[in-house]
């Protein structure tokens, strides 16, 4: 199982954290973190549910970890394991993901997905996000896996949408000529593109498109 005790740092004042795998008795705060991070009009229904949760922690307890800061739950991360062909990268959220049910989780699969990260808004200015992100790759290292592999939103993309494929919006974001909250935060991460995933998740402000960024286990060439 994985624990990782450190400090971060708010306003040049150390704040101790914990990542660490989430369990039953933290539902309650991790669908609260949904509500936090997917306030309405985006439908509640679609926040995690009990019997998704349930799931992550029985059928791979080692993808399903949170972090906490100041006594609470501040964000979560949680991935499956599938057999992924990087011939044809085309799918779904909810193909690859069982509908973030994660019944399909192969533990034979070569590639840690990720299924979902949240963090608290109040707690975003810390790097809570990339520090969960380098918690999976630690997870990829100790598994053996081919890579980490995930579909990140485009939300600028809308913007340019009538004047440029998607394709050609991601490729502009990877040369710098623009910025993308999500996409500008993976290639942070060490995340590389392979690809665009059409019909990803529905999602206006990435016109239901979706970048496929993965990060390659380096002792795995």
């Amino acid at each position: 199982m994985y624990r990782s005790e450190f400090y971060v740092y708010e306003q040049d004042r150390p704040q101790r954290i914990c990542i660490r795998n989430y369990t039953k008795d933290d539902f309650d705060q991790l669908i609260a973190i949904q509500s936090e991070c997917f306030p309405p009009p985006f439908p509640s229904e679609l926040w995690w549910n009990k019997e998704q949760l349930t799931n992550h922690v029985t059928k791979f307890p080692e993808g399903a970890l949170c972090v906490e800061a100041n006594g609470e739950l501040a964000g979560s991360v949680t991935s499956l394991c599938v057999d992924f062909d990087p011939n044809h990268v085309d799918h779904t959220w909810e193909e690859i993901t069982d509908n973030g049910y994660i019944r399909n989780h192969n533990p034979n699969g070569n590639t840690l997905y990720i299924v979902d990260i949240s963090v608290r808004p109040k707690y975003r200015k810390l790097g809570l996000g990339k520090l969960l992100i380098q918690a999976m790759y630690h997870i990829v290292i100790e598994k053996g896996y081919d890579r980490l592999l995930g579909g990140g939103r485009m939300p600028g993309y809308y913007k340019v949408a009538n004047e440029m494929p998607p394709e050609e919006y991601l490729t502009e974001v990877i040369h710098g000529k623009r910025k993308d909250p999500v996409i500008t935060f993976l290639l942070r991460c060490g995340r590389v593109p392979i690809g665009v995933a059409k019909n990803y998740l529905e999602d206006k402000e990435s016109c239901n498109s979706a970048a496929l960024m993965e990060w390659r286990n380096p002792f795995k060439q």
